[in-house]
């Protein structure tokens, strides 16, 4: 974060937009998760609502703007929020098949970043990464960040569509997807991962600050783990993190 960074800006009629960084940042983006589960756990008078992005946190408001940036401001300069650990924060495997038809990009995908295709598999299938964001549809996932040599550009085109549970890369992150959509990204596996379900006891599966491991499986194996998990999260399995 740079000296002109963390700043409130306005953001229509009724809302703040605390900005931590202008382009993705890793430290900025942990600032973002913890200072908006801080904001859940001790909220501030007048906050409606909040919600965090890559590398900014949105607060819907009632009331007199000014005394909440105030609030605001005070207690954003409280902490480095960088530093602090969002509670309740768990980690994820989520089973993946990787490459041929569950992953029609990845030799691609591969050759962008130097690497073979094993060695690809290898790297994504071990990388711990963390939920960055939500977004585009309820529950869906941004994870980063990965290291340098996925710093991939989007597609110049898009590819028609990519299913649920499709996981895409491009600008150093692993995107899950949770609806069957087109995409600049390119497609180097599959889950059968359900994002969202509404008759879980947590619709939403995956929540900003935690971690997550795509271990590669083959689509036999995947398909069998998922059919024992009525829950619809593929085979994933998580351990809540101290």
């Amino acid at each position: 974060m740079s000296e002109h960074f963390p700043r409130i800006e306005p953001l229509g009629e009724a809302a703040l937009l605390l900005r931590f960084a202008p382009t993705l940042d890793d430290r900025a983006n942990r600032a973002c998760v913890a200072f908006r589960a801080g904001l859940e756990a001790e909220p501030i008078t007048g906050v409606v609502e909040t919600a965090s992005s890559l590398g900014s946190v949105l607060v819907r408001y009632e009331g007199d703007p000014e005394a909440l940036e105030a609030a605001l401001t005070d207690r954003l300069n409280a902490r480095d929020w960088s530093q602090i650990v969002p509670p309740a924060r768990r980690l994820w495997r989520i089973p993946c098949s990787y490459g041929g038809d569950d992953g029609p990009q990845l030799e691609e995908a591969a050759a962008m970043a130097g690497l073979s295709q094993a060695d690809a598999i290898a790297a994504l299938s071990s990388a711990r990464v963390r939920v960055l964001a939500l977004g585009f549809v309820p529950g869906m996932p941004y994870t980063g960040i990965l290291p340098p040599e996925w710093d991939l550009p989007r597609q110049t085109g898009l590819t028609p569509k990519v299913p649920e549970g499709a996981l895409v890369t491009a600008v150093r992150q692993l995107v899950l997807f949770g609806t069957e959509a087109p995409t600049g990204w390119r497609q180097v596996g599959r889950t059968l991962f359900g994002c969202f379900n509404p008759s879980r006891d947590r619709p939403i599966a995956l929540t900003p600050g935690d971690e997550v491991i795509f271990p590669a499986v083959s689509m036999s194996e995947l398909r069998d783990e998922a059919a024992a998990d009525p829950d619809r999260h593929g085979g994933a399995t998580f351990e809540v993190l101290p």
